[in-house]
């Protein structure tokens, strides 16, 4: 498989990085400032990981990298710039907010002139609230020739856009850019998480794409759940062990029993967290050799903040503006007790391999994690992006 290649800004902890290089992209080099992480990945390296071994590290700010020092060309620019400006941990100020760097996404683009780009967001960002600075951002990345002047506030900048976008073609670089919210769950990733996708290919290069079909529904889970039973058949759950159908799902599931006269529908079932780690030993346990595996205690939940359910797609793993929030990231059992989530855990459920280990303490790590792109998700549009510039 050839390898296509790329350089991808704000790398984080490597989700995003993990899951293009699974599906056949090389990253000649990444960008990310966050020590932290810059020892998850240093640690990744050293220990030869075989997606990260030869992965090259630049630990400086966006702001400070001059891209012709590192490629003269690359087939893509990746990244996810920081998400605070548009969560609502992050208090959602946008281009008030001075962590907003797309501004920077767009430069990359602009003096890497590649064949395309996937930058990725927290869905915040489609909030109604950020609707004109969204606009924005995609018409800066359809054309990033146009740059801010000095002293140009942005909605200046976004008029000369509009007028641009609505005026005569012209030979200069343009991109055609699509987006989309896209929930993990619904290609195989055990979580409830909703990312903006942007994507741009270069105008010139004539190329059709849109984004992967969903493979995975919730309606499959709950008929091998509670139509067939065949999901606790698998996970070995006696009858009398099984939990009562949840009450939110008990039309859904009248309704499935009905409409399709015993045929399941079509696609795979939502992977919930005990798909995700049932395998895992008891992190109690004392034999327990699992990197990044530890027992946490104190978990306990509260109004707003009842951790993930067990045999249900987990809720989205968050990072925090201010430390790590404990209410999502914990597991509920079905016998009504609570527990953390292990480092290893949320990574299993972020899709990371298992192979791959955390630098840092318990909330370090986990910050790590809930900042990251789902690695299958990564993948999954990744490897639908290479093809077609194949």
């Amino acid at each position: 498989m050839k390898k296509h290649t790329s350089i991808e800004l704000f790398t984080g902890a490597g989700g995003l990085a993990l899951g293009l290089e699974k599906s056949g992209w090389h990253h000649l080099a990444l960008i990310e400032k966050n020590e932290h992480a810059c020892s998850t990945i240093h640690l990744n390296e050293s220990l030869d990981h075989p997606l990260a071994k030869d992965w090259r590290l630049y630990p400086d700010d966006v702001r400070t990298i001059k891209y012709p020092k590192i490629a003269k060309y690359v087939d893509m620019v990746s990244g996810g710039p920081p998400c605070q400006p548009f969560s609502l941990g992050g208090k959602h100020r946008a281009h008030n907010d001075h962590r907003d760097m797309f501004s920077e996404a767009v430069r990359a683009v602009r003096e890497l002139k590649p064949k395309c780009f996937l930058f990725e967001n927290v869905k915040g960002l489609l909030r109604q609230s950020f609707a004109t600075y969204f606009n924005y951002i995609i018409l800066q990345l359809t054309y990033p020739m146009i740059v801010q002047r000095n002293n140009e506030d942005w909605t200046s900048h976004l008029t000369r856009l509009e007028r641009r976008h609505t005026g005569k073609s012209t030979n200069e670089l343009t991109y055609k850019v699509v987006y989309r919210l896209l929930n993990a769950s619904n290609y195989g990733v055990p979580q409830n998480r909703h990312r903006v996708f942007m994507v741009g290919f270069r105008s010139d290069l004539g190329k059709e794409w849109s984004f992967p079909e969903s493979t995975h529904s919730l309606d499959r889970l709950l008929w091998d759940q509670w139509v067939d039973g065949s999901y606790w058949d698998e996970h070995r759950v006696a009858k009398k062990n099984r939990p009562e159908i949840p009450r939110r799902y008990k039309k859904g599931v009248e309704q499935l029993s009905s409409d399709f006269f015993s045929m399941p529908p079509s696609g795979q079932r939502y992977r919930t967290v005990r798909d995700a780690i049932n395998d895992l030993p008891d992190p109690k346990q004392k034999q327990n050799t699992i990197a990044n595996h530890e027992f946490r205690s104190g978990a306990r939940p509260y109004p707003g903040h009842t951790g993930s359910v067990l045999d249900e797609p987990a809720k989205a793993l968050k990072a925090g503006d201010h430390g790590v929030p404990g209410g999502e990231n914990m597991i509920s059992f079905p016998d009504g007790t609570y527990r953390y989530f292990t480092v290893r855990e949320s990574a299993r459920i972020q899709t990371f391999p298992d192979d791959y280990v955390f630098s840092g303490s318990w909330t370090e790590a986990m910050r790590q994690i809930g900042n990251a792109v789902p690695v299958k998700l990564a993948e999954i549009v990744g490897d639908s992006i290479r093809k077609q510039m194949m």
